[in-house]
């Protein structure tokens, strides 16, 4: 039994990656464009607006690079800063638990984010075609010949 769901391991992180940066984005692009119900329940965020602005341009960027699979650690990385900055600077004054002071989904993307950056893309991202790509590319090797002036 732990050998099948060994073996099947990476799908689920890959599609658990899916979901979480493609849940990260529609944040950010609700936010940004006022989509999907808008930020704060109707409207967009004015540009420049710190930090509401630039953590939906993380939200949109950040999640839909991990949604990818391209860059997946380091855009977990930066996107896990964010919520847990979130989380502190902004609902943690309410409140001592997440429940109380309205900051669950900043804690459960900061914890799901940083899963990711120790976990990596899993199955389905792009970062390992492009990886695969370059390591078997014949053109890379390199060889011990002099270089003729």
């Amino acid at each position: 039994m732990s050998g099948r769901l060994n073996s099947a391991q990476p799908y689920a992180v890959g599609l658990f990656r899916m979901v979480v940066g493609l849940l990260f984005a529609c944040h950010g692009a609700a936010s940004l464009f006022g989509v999907l119900g808008g930020a704060m329940g109707g409207g967009s965020i004015d540009a420049g607006t710190w930090p509401g602005w630039y953590a939906a341009v993380i939200q949109l960027v950040g999640g839909t690079l991990v949604l990818l699979g391209l860059g997946t650690r380091a855009a977990a990385f930066i996107a896990s800063g964010s919520m847990a900055y979130a989380y502190f600077d902004v609902h943690q004054q309410g409140a001592l638990w997440p429940i109380q002071n309205g900051g669950e989904a900043s804690a459960m993307f900061c914890w799901a984010f940083l899963l990711l950056v120790f976990t990596g893309s899993g199955a389905f991202g792009l970062d390992r075609v492009f990886t695969s790509r370059t390591a078997s590319d014949p053109a890379d090797k390199r060889t011990s010949e002099p270089v003729a002036a």
